[in-house]
């Protein structure tokens, strides 16, 4: 079974190169017209649209911008020549998405990896069945089947995926399948972009419009998918003195978002599966922790609900302080002065986001110079996101590479150096035999002497 899946993925991955070699997916017209085919698949689908459609949009509106080479300086020693960095496509690249956003964090991808003009292998996550076999029924009939193709199924699958020798593997997900396709990919020295996550913290100074900030914290939470997010907020730290404001604040904001009874609201996202559950139930009930709720606890196996929980001084050393939660669970860890959450920030591995709220823009400065992340908010959660200029990626183990707008061209892109240089222009103290005039010459070119340079152009010294 798994030799003839894998003859079978070999044959498919053959087939998308032929289609690559032979100039399929390069034109601007094809790329455009697939572009255009997925903004039209968003808008009758009405599957997670906003962010789909405006990647598409303005993939489309600097298509061509992108496209074109672009001129620099040619140095006066290659004189007569010019100079350009031009972007081809890599080739044949696999995109492996998530389950959280599964629309979203599929599509938006793709949008780059066509923009750029490769050819393209889906594979949706299995943990989100219904909208993978979407994309399977859906993707081939917007857009170009035998450059763009869908592969659905499990670990099987994803192995044999993996197997194969690809371009670029992009992949959306946690950091343990994150190293298993990193050293997949290894094998065949296939360059990857790694979407990973982390713990992202949030510092709450005290000078703040706490109400404000209470609603952002909330919705970078669990308006998010309840947690569920790569750049949820994980934890919070703030000053002992300002804590008990901030939490009053938090559970007034929540209490209007999501009623008296979380559990009954339907803008509280489910728990994905009964295995997320049951992690995010053993985080909660952890001896060392369960005692530390402060809001909020309520659960609800058969509705896989839980309900927004907030904790108080969990020690640093529980499991929920060692682990990305990825879920609706939120510590507040206090410390005496607010300058301190730098050591301890400092102290965790990078996260994909790091958010400051804060009036004091010295403080902004420190923390902007001292904590390493993949990208930082002041004053709000997650809507960083949203800005096609800015890229959208890790450090460290929170990933590797980035994508959104011109990012994802250039993430799937190789910026290829072109010299072009004319027949004259000779200079023959390039060529031996080399006398010491010419090498008085060449060492003045190589020390970038400006009259060294010239006499080189000119041909000098003549006749040796």
């Amino acid at each position: 079974m798994a030799a003839a899946r894998s003859v079978g993925m070999e044959a498919e991955v053959a087939a998308l190169r032929g289609r690559f070699a032979a100039g399929g997916t390069r034109g601007a017209e094809w790329r455009a017209a697939q572009l255009r085919g997925i903004l039209r698949m968003a808008a009758e689908a009405e599957a997670e649209i906003a962010l789909v459609k405006s990647s598409c949009k303005f993939a489309l509106k600097n298509l061509k911008k992108w496209m074109k080479p672009q001129k620099v300086t040619a140095p006066l020693m290659t004189f007569p020549s010019t100079a350009r960095v031009a972007a081809e496509p890599l080739g044949v690249v696999l995109i492996i998405s998530a389950w959280n956003y599964p629309f979203l964090l599929s599509i938006d991808p793709i949008i780059g990896a066509i923009a750029a003009g490769n050819a393209v292998v889906l594979k949706p996550s299995e943990v989100a069945p219904a909208t993978s076999s979407l994309l399977a029924e859906l993707l081939p009939r917007y857009v170009d089947g035998s450059c763009i193709k869908v592969v659905e199924g499990g670990v099987a699958e994803t192995t044999t995926l993996l197997e194969q020798k690809w371009d670029k593997i992009f992949y959306t997900g946690n950091g343990k399948v994150g190293r298993i396709v990193m050293a997949s990919a290894a094998k065949h020295l296939t360059p990857v972009v790694l979407e990973l996550g982390g713990k992202c913290p949030v510092v709450v100074d005290s000078n703040v419009n706490l109400h404000v900030t209470a609603k952002r914290i909330a919705a970078g939470k669990w308006g998010c998918n309840n947690g569920q997010a790569c750049i949820s907020p994980d934890f919070i730290i703030t000053t002992k003195s300002f804590a008990p404001k901030l939490l009053e604040a938090l559970e007034k904001v929540l209490e209007k978002f999501y009623g008296r009874d979380p559990l009954r609201s339907s803008d509280l996202s489910r728990i994905v599966n009964s295995n997320h559950f049951n992690r995010l139930k053993k985080l909660m009930d952890d001896e060392n922790v369960s005692d530390k709720i402060v809001f909020g606890g309520q659960r609800d196996e058969h509705q896989l609900k839980i309900a927004p929980t907030i904790f108080m001084d969990v020690p640093l050393d529980s499991g929920i302080m060692k682990e990305e939660i990825f879920g609706p669970l939120l510590p507040i860890i206090t410390v005496d002065k607010i300058h301190e959450s730098f050591a301890l920030i400092n102290s965790m591995t990078k996260a994909l986001a790091a958010y400051l709220f804060t009036k004091d823009s010295k403080l902004q400065e420190q923390y902007e110079a001292a904590i390493s992340a993949g990208g930082m908010l002041v004053n709000d959660t997650a809507v960083h996101l949203t800005n096609q200029y800015l890229p959208f990626g890790g450090v460290g183990e929170s990933g590797m590479g980035a994508y959104h707008g011109r990012f994802s061209f250039e993430a799937f892109s190789h910026k290829k150096a072109v010299l072009v240089r004319r027949f004259a222009g000779e200079a023959a103290a390039r060529y031996p035999p080399y006398s010491p005039a010419k090498l008085k010459i060449l060492r003045g070119v190589l020390k970038g002497n400006l009259g060294a340079m010239i006499k080189a152009i000119l041909g000098f010294p003549r006749g040796k």
